[in-house]
């Protein structure tokens, strides 16, 4: 297979050649927005997150495989892939560790108070914070039951966290104390301490946060989002957390990057990260991974 490798993969020469040995014709495309190193009806394969942005898939005549390096396929045109039978596969799993841990690490900096604790430190002034909180026996509400939505689960219930799924698709997990239907979504928020978005972005799941669902929620309770920004409905969320009702860790955002005339930036109530929560130490291993054994089942 003729295999297009953009430069979103960071490959290895020796995982490079360890992809030659399956037979595989590779050519290196390292910015997906420049011209194409090669004719792209002769591609056979893409490996890469964004490139039909900026290259119409339906110049790739000869296309039948494609492996994304990110989690999401909101990069990609599924209905022109599904109607032509194109083999796609994302990046299941690679990145759910350190998100996972992103998302217990931000709800810890709101509990344990390290925004002053930072403050002071820099003042060199010895102040004692007497009202921080615990995540032990808090109710946390997981909307999305994937592999991101399973491991903040494993963590949260570490620290004696009282964790609900809700997802699309309901199952048995011994991750959750329950799992519930998305429609069941309004039953749980107002029993949230935490509730931690890791759902994919579709037309179903866009602003499914919005202004009526955050009203639902108790005061100062805490919201994650590591999906996609358009899952929250970001305009009424702002005015929660302007208002000091709510406390969120953002890390998406509807319009990335974020504005800086944002009022977010400067929230004490806020821990914002720049759509950085995937990365950990352990990716490249873990994506690598995964490349190779997608190519080897589709040899």
């Amino acid at each position: 297979m003729k295999l297009l490798i953009t430069g979103a993969w960071k490959a290895t020469d020796e995982q490079l050649d360890a992809i030659r040995k399956l037979g595989h014709d590779i050519v290196l495309q390292p910015q997906e927005a420049d011209p194409l190193v090669c004719p792209a009806e002769d591609v056979e394969g893409v490996i890469g997150n964004g490139l039909f942005l900026y290259h119409p898939i339906e110049k790739f005549l000869k296309l039948r495989y494609i492996q994304l390096t990110s989690a999401g396929f909101d990069r990609v045109p599924m209905d022109y892939i599904k109607s032509h039978g194109i083999e796609i596969h994302n990046a299941r799993g690679v990145y759910s560790i350190p998100m996972a841990e992103h998302a217990v690490t931000g709800v810890l900096t709101l509990y344990r108070r390290f925004h002053d604790f930072h403050d002071f430190q820099k003042e060199c002034n010895w102040q004692k914070i007497r009202d921080l909180e615990e995540l032990n026996g808090k109710m946390v509400v997981i909307v999305g039951c994937g592999n991101v939505g399973t491991e903040c689960a494993k963590r949260f219930a570490t620290f004696s966290c009282r964790v609900t799924g809700v997802d699309i698709v309901v199952r048995e997990d011994d991750n959750y104390r329950q799992m519930l239907p998305l429609k069941q979504l309004d039953d749980c928020l107002p029993t949230a301490d935490i509730v931690i978005l890791t759902l994919p972005l579709t037309d179903e799941t866009r602003h499914l946060l919005d202004a009526r669902r955050l009203s639902r929620l108790k005061d100062h309770a805490v919201i994650v989002n590591i999906a996609r920004g358009a899952v929250v409905e970001q305009n009424a969320l702002g005015k929660e957390l302007i208002s000091n009702r709510l406390r969120a860790v953002l890390d998406v955002f509807e319009e990335e990057p974020l504005s800086k005339d944002s009022a977010l930036w400067n929230l004490p109530n806020v821990v914002l990260t720049p759509h950085n929560s995937f990365i950990g130490d352990g990716d490249a291993q873990r994506l690598a991974d995964v490349i190779k054994q997608n190519l080897i089942h589709n040899s």
